[in-house]
């Protein structure tokens, strides 16, 4: 098989620079690499998005999402020229499963407490709701570990998640039929590591390492990162 094009998804209160050191050196081995922006509206809506990048794209894709993008690729990755999953951080939702459902089966995160909720208007219908972090408490929570000049910057232009986002159910699992691969932060703040724990092994990924970092791990540990995301590209190849 070709070499896949490595599709990065980010996450919530994140936009695609979040995986600007990644990418760097993922492009500097000469690997393919494509980092969409990703609206952030609902998981079916942010999903279906995705795999419509995905499906133009010509040849073999890795996709490797990001806390809330591990909910999206999980839908996404159900597109046929997907052939493998990289959960970063991130939710591996079951079918029929929300973001809530997963979560509430666990303790809270550092993150509830610290939730702005504000509304957004929808043209034609009730206004939605953002969910977004509070400025103040966003480098300790969702960017610890972190130089405090660049958390301070993310706190600033983080992009908020739409609340629908979080009730609405995954209408397929693509890692019932894809590899997957999988990253623990264990001092996550931001989504309590059990959680991940959970998903990844409920998924049954091939390979999953635990890594001592914040939620932000693709900014704390890049090269980790990239060397964990590269292996699983070589290994699908």
């Amino acid at each position: 098989m070709a070499a896949p094009t490595i599709v990065l998804v980010h996450g919530a209160f994140a936009d695609a620079a979040s995986f600007a050191p990644v990418t760097r050196i993922l492009l500097d081995q000469g690997r393919t690499v494509r980092v969409p922006a990703v609206p952030n509206r609902s998981l079916i809506g942010d999903a279906a998005y995705i795999r419509s990048v995905v499906e133009q794209i010509d040849g073999p894709v890795l996709l490797a999402g990001h806390s809330y993008g591990g909910a999206v690729i999980t839908v996404a990755g159900a597109a046929d020229n997907v052939v493998g999953l990289v959960y970063l951080s991130g939710y591996a939702l079951d079918e029929g499963e929300s973001l809530g459902q997963l979560q509430g089966g666990f303790p809270d995160s550092d993150l509830a407490a610290n939730l702005v909720y504000t509304p957004f208007p929808v043209e034609g219908g009730e206004p939605g709701t953002d969910v977004s972090v509070k400025v103040d408490a966003f480098p300790d929570v969702f960017a610890a570990g972190i130089d405090r000049s660049v958390s301070e910057v993310l706190a600033a232009s983080q992009r908020p998640l739409a609340a629908l986002a979080f009730s609405e159910a995954a209408p397929v699992a693509a890692w019932k039929t894809k590899p997957g691969w999988g990253i623990v932060s264990a001092a996550d703040h931001t989504i309590n590591p059990d959680v991940e724990r959970f998903g990844y092994q409920r998924a049954g990924l091939r390979s999953v390492v635990e890594i001592d970092a914040p939620h932000l791990v693709m900014r704390s540990h890049p090269e980790q990162v990239a060397a964990f995301i590269a292996d699983a590209a070589d290994e699908v190849s």
